[in-house]
């Protein structure tokens, strides 16, 4: 019995996370009760699992840096060949930060960060890019910190993308973009 409410617990704190992410992205000024309504759960029912909007804004944060982190991890950036890891971390990148946009992104949901896992993924694409440098991806002398603010920036424009390009499509043009930039490439036509 109290295996089934400890399940039930969990779903409704992700439908109210899922709920806060949409309602939030929309109005950012939304309240608790306009979560709850988008949610399907009473308003009771969210102040039981976060005492306040701060609480709520904090579970929102840290549940979608967890997973930003985790979909780095699961593209293994530290074993799989750099193009490749490049092009898994940056799909899961894509899919993670398109979903939590408000919780990623906005600057209401970003003051309830601590920072630890924006230094580490920070930490991890240098890791990454130190390692493609290496094995002669990137060119031996590129600033790296330059080439991951480059890299961030596209990932950002990939994100405002508008023509509804799917992640897989998008991280193939960061990529690209990344590793080849715009200009003519020699021999190419």
């Amino acid at each position: 019995m109290g295996r089934a409410l400890r399940a039930d617990a969990e779903r409704s704190v992700r439908l109210i996370l899922e709920a806060a992410e949409r309602v939030l992205a929309a109005d950012p000024g939304a309240t608790l009760e306009q979560i709850a309504e988008a949610a399907g759960v009473a308003r009771t029912t969210v102040h039981r699992r976060f005492a306040n909007r701060q609480a709520l804004l904090e579970a929102l944060t840290e549940s979608a840096e967890r997973q930003l982190a985790e979909a780095i991890e699961e593209a293994r950036p530290d074993t799989a060949p750099p193009l490749v890891a490049l092009h898994r971390v940056t799909a899961n990148v894509l899919r993670v930060k398109g979903a939590w946009s408000f919780a990623l992104g906005h600057p209401a949901a970003q003051a309830c960060t601590t920072g630890a896992v924006w230094a580490g993924v920070n930490a991890r694409c240098l890791e990454l890019f130190g390692r493609a440098q290496r094995e002669g991806l990137f060119h031996p002398e590129a600033d790296l910190e330059w080439t991951r603010r480059v890299y961030y920036a596209l990932i950002g424009e990939a994100l405002n993308d508008a023509r509804g390009r799917d992640p897989e499509s998008l991280a193939a043009l960061v990529a690209d973009t990344l590793l080849h930039g715009v200009g003519q490439r020699p021999g190419a036509p």
